[in-house]
């Protein structure tokens, strides 16, 4: 899966979140959007890592405190 794919997959859920909203005025996308997708993100790096905070959070590019903080708030250590 290329970072293209990722794109259109985001760009096609945002069209259905628009649709959904029948004309509603939206609120608060951003922050919507950092954290329904942040948290599989997490999930699926830290499956793939096996776990290691370390080697997570140089794939993210994250400082490991700041990793460490963002499974804390999204509830993933276990």
């Amino acid at each position: 899966m290329s970072k293209n794919h990722i794109e259109e997959c985001v760009r096609i859920s945002l069209e259905g979140y628009f649709k959904d909203l029948d004309g509603t005025d939206p609120d608060g996308m951003y922050d919507m959007m950092v954290r329904v997708v942040e948290k599989p993100l997490l999930e699926v790096v830290m499956q793939h890592a096996e776990q290691n905070q370390s080697r997570a959070a140089e794939w993210l590019g994250l400082n490991r405190n700041t990793l460490r903080k963002k499974l804390v708030e999204h509830k993933l250590l276990k």
